[in-house]
């Protein structure tokens, strides 16, 4: 053997033998930590699965208790033979509870939901509320068993991420780890909820984390596998819903109909959206005006749903029986219209009217019945070349629901798992990339994420607008008498010209006070007993080199 190829081979063994040693160090050190972790994950998603199956059967129960129903899941049926004051009664008593538990529990009697957890992730490092957190499960679990009309999934979600911050506190978890865990809780509960492992998985992803770095997904994936397990042990390996017909796609010519449905799905999403906050604004509105105590406020947003339940008794919670006849073709057209009207109506009575529940069921009811209007008008328009109106119902299920989500990939997935039909896959890929483009112009990306705009939570346009808020001078202040620090005159004569910022303000306030002013530096100062006392002062470039470290630091945790 040459003695080039022989050092050449020598080379390669050496380099073999070396990446070696280096593969044992990282298992040696570094592996049983992450199976430690991946431990963690696992535990937190079958503690999160539980509790998505416990208050899944704990509201079936209570309304087939509360409305004498045989099956929960056909619950309109039932409560259509009950006395008007019955379906009044329970409404108003169910809301009455829900004020007084929100009251007491939470500090400003408002439900928390899934926008919480996405502050939760962006803000809190991967803490949520626990003792809000606790309340608002309480009241969902009882609006949605007493004729409140909204969704399951929203609470089961912000109630996992409690237990999920309570693990985060106990193993004092850093900011990543906690968001971490969060998306394990996030993608137990949704998986559990629909029995959807992909589409848990990828919601915690999309919808939650907002980002798809590999250190997150496969402790997300075994979170999201262990809570469909324990869905799965309690109703077995069924899908949600099933097409009692073929859902055959004439390509060419249908295409640009699931185009135009995606369009009426976007603009129904953003009604939908539109209706809820415009609710809310009335609510606070009237309530400030007749200064109704807060706690009256959902009693008498069930008193108006326990009014309208008495025609409409399809409004009453989840609405699963209602998306049922959607998606099977039991609706005529006229009935479908006027249920996306009273639907929409009534879910934002119940949000507007701070009772609990979440918008993720409405919605996905809302787009079946809007998907199977528009499809008895296509396929009555062209019957010898469309497929049947039901796949219309499925395509706008999705469309509605991803449009309000803000989740277009994870709410395509669900859809498929919810039916164990792939081959509707291109009816509602086309529909939901339409539908989600179109109302994400309308509203800021999703429901939740315009919810936190309107709290002056920056979080729809990404990192570089949020990381201002979080970061304070006080911690980027260069303290008076510092060696690089301004003087006490230089100080005294930027104040004197209105130049400062007080203490504890944050990197939001001030870089626009530097980019009007065009100084170095900034004063801080603190008041005290009347007295404003001279802490430091902000330098610009000190601020600019924080805010960089933090998207350094953010773009190193979604790229790794």
């Amino acid at each position: 053997m040459p003695q080039s190829l022989r050092s050449a081979l020598a080379a390669q063994i050496a380099q073999l033998l070396s990446a070696a040693r280096d593969l044992w160090r990282v298992l040696l050190h570094r592996g049983p930590s992450q199976f430690q972790f991946w431990l963690i994950a696992l535990l937190i998603g079958i503690g999160a699965g539980f509790a998505a199956l416990l208050f899944r059967l704990g509201i079936s129960n209570l309304q087939a208790w509360v409305y004498g129903a045989e099956d929960a899941n056909y619950l309109h049926s039932f409560a259509a033979d009950l006395p008007w004051y019955w379906l009044v009664s329970i409404a108003t008593l169910g809301g009455l509870i829900v004020g007084i538990i929100l009251d007491r529990f939470t500090p400003d009697g408002r439900v928390r939901s899934v926008a919480d957890v996405i502050e939760g992730a962006a803000l809190q490092e991967g803490r949520v509320e626990v003792k809000a957190g606790l309340a608002s499960a309480l009241a969902s679990f009882l609006t949605l068993s007493t004729g409140g009309s909204s969704g399951r999934e929203g609470p089961v979600v912000h109630l996992a991420s409690v237990i999920s911050s309570w693990v985060s506190e106990r193993i004092r978890a850093d900011g990543i780890t906690g968001r971490d865990l969060l998306g394990c809780a996030v993608a137990a509960a949704v998986s559990a909820s629909f029995n959807a492992p992909i589409a848990g998985a990828l919601f915690a992803l999309e919808v939650v984390l907002r980002h798809f770095a590999v250190h997150a997904f496969a402790p997300i994936v075994i979170a999201s596998v262990a809570g469909t397990v324990i869905n799965r042990l309690a109703y077995g390996d069924v899908t949600e819903f099933s097409m009692i017909t073929p859902g055959a796609l004439q390509f060419y010519v249908e295409l640009p109909a699931f185009l135009m449905l995606g369009v009426i799905c976007g603009l129904v999403a953003v009604v939908l959206m539109r209706s809820i906050f415009f609710a809310d604004e009335v609510g606070n509105t009237v309530q400030q005006k007749l200064r109704i105590p807060r706690w009256l406020r959902p009693a008498i947003s069930g008193l108006m749903l326990g009014v309208i339940a008495i025609w409409y008794p399809h409004i009453i919670g989840v609405g699963y029986e209602t998306t049922e006849l959607a998606l099977t073709g039991g609706l005529l057209l006229s009935q479908a219209v006027i249920f996306v009207v009273v639907k929409t109506a009534a879910v934002a009575i119940t949000m507007g009217g701070r009772m609990g529940g979440g918008v993720f069921s409405p919605s996905l009811m809302i787009g079946a019945i809007t998907g199977l209007a528009f499809g008895l008008v296509a396929t009555a328009f062209l019957p010898d070349v469309s497929g049947t109106h039901t796949l219309y119902a499925f395509a706008g299920m999705g469309a509605v629901a991803a449009a309000v989500l803000g989740a277009p990939i994870s709410t395509t997935l669900i859809v498929f798992e919810l039916t164990g039909d792939w081959q509707i896959g291109l009816a509602v890929m086309v529909s939901v990339s339409i539908s989600t483009a179109l109302a994400s112009r309308l509203v800021d990306r999703s429901f939740f994420l315009t919810q936190l705009e309107k709290r002056n939570i920056r979080c729809a346009a990404g990192p570089q607008a949020y990381l201002l808020a979080l970061l304070k001078t006080d911690a980027v202040m260069r303290p008076l008498g510092s060696p690089r620090a301004p003087t006490r005159e230089e100080c005294d004569s930027l104040r004197e010209q209105g130049l400062w910022l007080a203490a504890g303000t944050t990197l939001e306030a001030a870089l626009p006070i530097f980019d009007r002013s065009d100084v170095t530096f900034l004063p801080i100062l603190e008041q005290r007993d009347n007295e404003e006392i001279l802490l430091g002062a902000l330098f610009h470039v000190d601020a600019l080199k924080a805010y960089n470290r933090a998207l350094v630091a953010v773009a190193a945790e979604e790229h790794s």
